[in-house]
């Protein structure tokens, strides 16, 4: 049965001398799809079932099974992001953790990934959206963020600053000798969190604050989901 489905390569696999296995992340999950030949020189499939090929693909649909690659139509080819080093490792580690996160969760995170890339490639800084992607990948990790109180005490007075050993808000009440940040810092990491990504147009944040909030995301990470990803440890080697 033919198919037509719209995603992005997020994996590679050589198969035999000549074909060669994709995996396409779509918003009904990852699809396998045997690329017969695409290894050969004279392949049409040569250029089109790279990794970070986002397009149309026309498929032989088998459900649970392997599909074959019948055609593609490269509807993004992501320059802005593949021209650049920075960018690159942004889009190889964002991929690599919502490969993760497919994991350990069944929703639909697709759109929210994809939406990610697309306002990377539209110049929209990566540190910022890969920081508002994280965020919104915690719920489906199990380990969500409460920004609604202090996470020791539960009052919502007095937030002095965050923490991410601790896994979020600090009243003064509760406060012992953390880092103290920007107040802005704490309403800009309540706004990643509830902003719709495909409604970011435009963003302004300091450097500091941006810092702030990606320390603090770096350390929560680190103690509260059991991820390691070896593209996040290149890309703060780059940075």
């Amino acid at each position: 049965m033919l198919k037509e489905i719209i995603g992005i390569i997020v994996r590679e696999i050589p198969y035999g001398e000549t074909s060669k296995i994709i995996h396409l992340l779509t918003n009904e999950g990852l699809i396998g799809i045997m690329c017969k030949g695409a290894k050969s020189l004279k392949s049409p499939f040569r250029a089109t079932t790279l990794k970070f090929t986002y397009g149309k693909f026309i498929i032989y649909y088998k459900e649970n099974k392997l599909s074959t690659l019948h055609s593609v139509d490269v509807l993004n080819p992501l320059t802005n992001i593949k021209n650049d080093i920075i960018l690159l490792s942004y889009l190889n580690y964002l991929t690599e953790l919502t490969l993760q996160v497919l994991k350990q969760s069944n929703e639909n995170i697709y759109d929210d990934y994809i939406t990610t890339i697309f306002k990377i490639e539209e110049g929209l800084d990566p540190l910022i959206m890969g920081n508002i992607l994280e965020i919104k990948y915690l719920d489906y990790l199990g380990v969500g963020l409460n920004l609604d109180a202090c996470v020791s005490c539960g009052s919502k007075a007095n937030i002095l600053t965050i923490d991410g050993d601790r896994g979020g808000y600090i009243c003064k009440n509760c406060y012992q000798n953390e880092l103290i940040v920007e107040p802005k810092t704490i309403e800009i990491l309540r706004m990643y969190y509830y902003v719709e990504i495909k409604s970011i147009s435009k963003l302004k944040i300091s450097k500091n604050v941006k810092e702030e909030i990606n320390r603090f995301l770096d350390t929560y990470y680190d103690r509260y989901t059991g991820l390691y990803l070896k593209s996040k440890n290149f890309l703060k080697k780059l940075e």
